[in-house]
């Protein structure tokens, strides 16, 4: 099993979502998060006062999957989240060790 983390763009959730549905995946974990990369923030302008934006909104996917489907499902995000512009986001894979369902006792790949 493999655990995805997907910073993308906020507006671009409802896209990969939809994306990741229309190939089988369901469950996934989202979380409103703010960072910077080489993005570095921006400045804004707010009634006559300049403010520096050092943490840009972001939206962080979690996703556990079955090795087997994990090469699809990072295309998938890929192609859904790019806009090919700065700031679009990154994609980490882990290792998983284990998955446990609470209700059940369920191990492995059949508690995801």
């Amino acid at each position: 099993m493999k655990k995805i983390e997907a910073i993308i763009k906020p507006f671009k959730l409802d896209e990969v979502k939809d994306a990741l549905n229309a190939i089988g995946i369901q469950g996934m974990t989202v979380t409103e998060v703010k960072g910077f990369g080489r993005q570095k923030g921006h400045t804004e302008l707010y009634r006559g006062a300049e403010y520096d934006i050092v943490f840009i909104p972001k939206v962080k996917l979690e996703i556990v999957l079955p090795d087997s489907v994990v090469e699809k499902a990072v295309d998938t995000i890929l192609k859904a989240a790019k806009t090919g512009k700065i700031g679009d986001g990154k994609i980490f894979i882990q290792d998983l060790i284990d998955a446990i369902r609470i209700r059940t006792g369920e191990r492995g790949e059949s508690a995801v």
